[in-house]
């Protein structure tokens, strides 16, 4: 693995600031403070707290984005895109907690990128409730409106960057199992 550059370092150091702090809460003396430089340093290595926040937001975005295109391009059966879904969601989420709280949280904060963001996003979930309405159509899942199955689903994966941190001994590959046998077969007993 590469060592971090001090502009990766930056951008980790201030999505932890601003996912324990908040986003309009932390000011760029706050995170020079946190690196242990000067305010004015930052300044050779990124241009604003906007910047940072807009690295932190496209990037995740993007790669959701991309991931999901790579889903529901794929020939699986709609349930197995459900799964790869999860499984990029646990992936995403456990590798940058910090820059999920962000991407969660302070999206509205966007200025620049603010229309490009939700394009990504809607994009996202356009390709998401079309795999949803091809497994109703399928018959590979039950008759219900997409819009709540994609809103229950969203909710709990968007929400992983809380609960994944908390756990010490988390196994990834199971937590991706456990999640697809709730999300996508229910908790009811037939």
């Amino acid at each position: 693995m590469k060592p971090e550059t001090r502009q990766q370092e930056i951008i980790r150091v201030a999505a932890k600031l601003f996912k324990e702090k908040g986003y309009s809460a932390v000011t760029m003396r706050h995170l020079a403070t946190a690196m242990d430089i000067k305010a004015a340093s930052l300044y050779n290595h990124i241009e604003s707290k906007q910047d940072i926040l807009e690295r932190i937001i496209i990037s995740l975005a993007e790669t959701f984005t991309q991931g999901m295109k790579q889903i529901s391009e794929s020939n699986e059966t709609c349930i197995e895109k459900l799964k790869k879904i999860i499984e990029l969601h646990v992936h995403i989420s456990s590798k940058n907690s910090y820059g999920m709280a962000s991407l969660n949280n302070d999206w509205m904060h966007l200025e620049t990128q603010l229309n490009h963001y939700k394009k990504l996003r809607s994009d996202y979930e356009n390709d998401f409730k079309t795999i949803l309405e091809d497994g109703i159509k399928s018959g590979e899942i039950i008759h219900a409106k997409p819009d709540v199955m994609m809103f229950s689903i969203l909710t709990t994966l968007r929400s992983l960057y809380i609960w994944i941190p908390k756990k010490e001994d988390l196994n990834l590959e199971e937590l991706s199992e456990n999640l697809n046998n709730i999300l996508i077969n229910g908790i009811a007993i037939e």
